[in-house]
């Protein structure tokens, strides 16, 4: 299967960021992330997943480990603002120039305040989307905060 280079790629290619890319085969519709970090090979909380979320016209993405729940309180809280929403999936390509399970933290339309979650710093490497369904990057936590500006904080919820 081959990618084409997406955005991500292209501008970690132009930061000389090394990633190694997987790919994993989206054709039987499963692309919810703890299914991709299966496929990949990789345990669930090395696999991130890209969240986009706004206050008003203020957009801000969100990288958590992809069988984690975003907590909006601490999400908001993490953005300085009073309170954040998903947001709606029919404006995410508008927005990133990225699609849901393909959006990457890296390569958006514009760099927005971008937070990754805190569990990431305790992690060699970890995934996220190449910008395209079907591809994953996997590089250093501290890599891609430099390359997106990111800064490292609790956004996970606890379970139950």
């Amino acid at each position: 299967m081959s990618a084409g280079k997406t955005n991500a790629m292209r501008m970690l290619d132009k930061a000389e960021v090394a990633y190694q890319l997987h790919s994993y085969d989206p054709e039987d519709g499963q692309i919810h992330g703890t299914a991709v970090a299966q496929k990949i090979g990789l345990p669930p909380e090395q696999v991130f997943k890209t969240l986009v979320a706004h206050h008003g016209n203020s957009l801000f993405v969100f990288v958590i480990p992809v069988a984690l729940e975003l907590d909006l309180k601490k999400a908001a809280k993490a953005a300085g603002v009073k309170n954040i929403e998903m947001l709606p999936v029919k404006d995410l390509q508008k927005w990133t120039g990225y699609i849901r399970g393909g959006c990457s933290p890296v390569g958006m339309k514009k760099l927005y305040p971008t937070y990754l979650d805190s569990s990431a710093d305790e992690q060699e490497k970890i995934a996220v989307s190449a910008g395209k369904i079907g591809f994953q990057l996997e590089l250093a936590p501290q890599v891609l905060a430099e390359q997106v500006s990111a800064k490292f904080v609790d956004l996970t919820r606890e379970e139950g």
